[in-house]
């Protein structure tokens, strides 16, 4: 069952034991000194999800997998970058599950090198028993999914066909939790989160976490998100549609605007998965500090947003600040040629 009791009418497969634990960086906060301005940084730890090597992306899969088998499906096909981590949690949770899984991996990154195209998550996408389609850049994802779907069904198989990170409305509904989630663990630690700060790909989390912060009558501009797939203008509007389609699929009559999202593009750099200085910088800081990792995609961004942010004052000083970490470790293995560039 969804831990949430407004979701419970939506099918749903238990893949996460538990909420994720929050922790204070204390050590962070002392390494940075006058740079945290007296913030408080907290860490929500969705990497630590045991199945699959974890992550954010397991909480769409609940009600995606959940979905799949209420529509009696016996293969999940899923759509993602060649080092996706939903991609690979994705093959995770369908080995829990008993579905088949084929990936469709796209070529979003322009990274040819051996170590990004066979290492990280690929590596782990194969261990999980999935079937690997690595289509040639400029190839259609979706058009290749929806194809590869006609032919299972051709063969009297059904296939549920699960698009980029799984950001449908179903499966936003596992950050709308989330949304909950935290609140029942802010009261529990007796610690008001000022903002929650997270990276933007697809933009499921942010939609979820919005959409969770509208239904519990707060605002979701407590969520600063950092774009780090598409342009700051088109992630905005892309991530209000879904914002508003998660609160239809719910029944909630309340909308939200661009005014309500706060959303930065100032990681993006040269666009999704290229790295940045600024991003690498944030990866070794947080493992040296912490010894967390964050991964080079998402969370190596946002991390670096959320410092920036310190700078600029537009984290306001003396706040309460929860980082999201979203898990995508193994991706570090695929960018070392990046990561060890000194």
């Amino acid at each position: 069952m969804a831990k949430t009791p407004l979701l419970s009418r939506f099918p749903h497969t238990r893949l996460i034991e538990g909420p994720t634990p929050i922790q204070r960086l204390d050590r962070l906060e002392s390494v940075l000194g006058s740079r945290a301005k007296g913030i408080t940084i907290w860490a929500k730890r969705d990497d630590l999800m045991g199945l699959g090597g974890g992550g954010n992306k397991l909480r769409k899969l609940e009600f995606l997998v959940g979905q799949a088998a209420a529509e009696g499906c016996d293969t999940l096909v899923a759509i993602g970058g060649v080092q996706s981590n939903f991609a690979r949690l994705a093959a995770a949770a369908c080995a829990r599950s008993g579905l088949a899984c084929e990936l469709v991996l796209a070529q979003m990154v322009p990274r040819d090198t051996a170590i990004y195209q066979e290492n990280g998550n690929v590596l782990l996408d194969r261990l999980f028993g999935a079937r690997l389609h690595v289509l040639k850049p400029g190839d259609d994802a979706g058009g290749f999914a929806s194809r590869r779907a006609s032919e299972l069904a051709a063969s009297g198989r059904k296939a549920f066909v699960a698009t980029l990170g799984g950001s449908t409305p179903v499966g936003c509904l596992g950050y709308v939790d989330c949304a909950f989630e935290i609140a029942m663990q802010s009261a529990e630690l007796g610690v008001e989160f000022d903002q929650v700060v997270i990276p933007n790909g697809s933009g499921g989390m942010h939609a979820g976490l919005a959409a969770g912060m509208v239904v519990a009558g707060r605002e979701p501009s407590r969520v600063l998100a950092h774009t780090v797939l598409s342009p700051v203008d088109a992630c905005i509007a892309a991530t209000v549609d879904k914002v508003n389609s998660v609160l239809q699929l719910m029944s909630r009559k309340e909308q939200v605007g661009p005014g309500d999202l706060r959303i930065s593009g100032v990681q993006l750099g040269g666009g999704y998965g290229v790295p940045t200085q600024e991003m690498v910088e944030a990866v070794r800081l947080l493992g040296s500090t912490e010894g967390l990792l964050i991964d080079p995609v998402y969370g190596g961004k946002a991390f670096a947003g959320m410092l920036s942010d310190f700078d600029s004052g537009t984290i306001t000083p003396g706040s309460n600040v929860l980082f999201l970490m979203t898990g995508g470790s193994p991706g570090l293995y695929a960018y070392a040629d990046a990561l060890n560039d000194d």
